[in-house]
């Protein structure tokens, strides 16, 4: 059974930083087929990829404009964990982010259960 456990969130302050931790069971993160991600939701919006790493053809990630320059996000193939480190964070930064891994050859994914990260100005 796979599992996607999201945790890291917390209150920070603006200008602060913070990193995610999504460890994940039941599936290996080196799986070419997978694109990892993490996700974010504002209240009212709707859920945005803010980063995302990928492993085919070639190591790769990827990042929104909102957060590009910001954001990383990288994997520890021996903790089978993806984390995304905030730096320089603003308000606009306040979400609920979840963890997602899309398997491109079953055409299935998968959700962490999210953790409420809060930056206050």
């Amino acid at each position: 059974q796979v599992q996607l456990v999201d945790s890291g969130g917390a209150v920070v302050q603006s200008g602060g930083s913070l990193r995610l931790s999504c460890v994940a069971s039941g599936l290996t993160l080196t799986f070419s087929g997978y694109k990892m991600s993490w996700y974010r939701q504002a209240p009212g919006k709707e859920r945005e990829a803010v980063a995302t790493i990928t492993n085919f053809p070639s190591h790769r990630t990827d990042y929104s404009t909102s957060v590009a320059g910001r954001f990383t996000i990288f994997r520890d193939d021996g903790k089978n964990t993806i984390y995304l480190q905030m730096n320089n964070m603003e308000p606009e930064d306040t979400a609920v982010y979840y963890c997602h891994v899309f398997d491109v050859h079953k055409i299935r994914e998968y959700w962490g259960q999210g953790t409420q990260v809060t930056v206050s100005s």
